[in-house]
């Protein structure tokens, strides 16, 4: 099992751990040793067991904060994904509506302008009402 030292709190402490652990725990023991500077910083030294436990405690609440935000941005994940479900869903049916609107014959595209006017119109109204009940 390898054993790593640490340096937190300017106290050195020596660890065993798991193998392939090493990174992750000198990664965490960092975390801490920032914590504990920041308190000897704010109110001096410490008994080392006090400054552990205090500097432990603060990343305790950081890590409850960042669970929380990241269940909100979860939760706020998961409400856009169902509107683009929904939307998706929407513009899908409207796809559907829109092919089942007949074609002007091929001689009012080029002769008949009030004719085309009145297939937009009646495409445009169609389209709005759909738009409306979906709202």
């Amino acid at each position: 099992m390898p054993e790593i030292t640490l340096e937190i709190g300017g106290r050195t402490f020596s660890l065993a751990c798991d193998p392939g652990e090493e990174a992750s725990l000198k990664m965490a023991a960092e975390m801490l040793a920032i914590e504990a500077r920041r308190l000897e910083d704010a109110i001096g030294r410490v008994p080392e067991s006090r400054m552990l436990l205090m500097a432990g405690l603060m990343l305790a609440d950081r890590t409850k904060e960042m669970e929380t935000t990241c269940q909100l941005s979860e939760t706020r994940l998961k409400t856009l994904e169902d509107r683009l479900l929904e939307s998706e869903a929407k513009l899908a049916a409207m796809t559907v509506e829109m092919n089942k609107m007949p074609e002007p014959p091929e001689e009012d595209l080029f002769n008949n302008k009030e004719a085309i006017s009145e297939s937009l119109a009646k495409s445009v109204a169609k389209l709005e009402a759909m738009i409306d009940t979906s709202a």
